[in-house]
């Protein structure tokens, strides 16, 4: 189980903060891994409330995104991870020709539909400080200084080399380079 950490205390805020729980949870006591994942890539799924209702594993298959549409979208909000990922999945119908979308809100990048996003400008990866749901690999990535916040308006883009898209499944080192030129309306 890849960054835990950041996974409990993303599931002990949410509930804190949605739930007014104050019990914490701790999943690597909780998280019984299937002797039949332990083969292979597998997402697993911890759906809760005041209390876990379901852990859930199914084979991660990678998407393969090539290409990144802008979809502005000034009222979508995606503090915590929902198992209601409507708002999400209608932006990502208006995606056309591209594999995938990045939500732009108010003049500055977020997120994708599934992922964070960061930013090479030839030195440096940045992130957007803008985005819509702070995932546990791009806080992970910031605690070790591997990446940096900074606002990032659409006029910005064309300061950036590539991108990369960046979540739990998807670490910072196997993650593709997406050229810039790849990204449009």
């Amino acid at each position: 189980m890849q960054n835990i950490e950041y996974h409990n205390a993303r599931l002990n805020n949410s509930r804190k903060s949605l739930y007014k729980s104050p019990e914490e949870f701790d999943l690597k006591q909780i998280i019984q891994i299937p002797s039949t994942c332990m083969q292979g890539l597998y997402k697993c799924r911890v759906t809760y409330s005041k209390e876990i209702k379901s852990i859930d594993f199914e084979p991660y298959i990678p998407h393969v995104i090539k290409s990144l549409r802008l979809i502005e979208d000034n009222t979508i909000s995606y503090d915590y991870k929902y198992t209601n990922r409507g708002s999400l999945n209608k932006l990502l119908t208006k995606r056309e020709r591209f594999d995938e979308i990045i939500i732009v809100k108010k003049g500055y990048i977020t997120d994708t539909s599934y992922s964070n996003i960061i930013f090479h400008d030839g030195i440096k990866w940045v992130t957007p400080s803008t985005p819509l749901l702070r995932g546990t690999m791009r806080s992970f990535l910031i605690d070790n200084n591997m990446i940096s916040e900074m606002e990032i308006k659409v006029a910005d883009l064309k300061n950036f080399k590539k991108a990369r898209l960046i979540n739990a499944m998807i670490p910072f080192e196997s993650g593709k380079d997406i050229k810039i030129e790849k990204i449009g309306y």
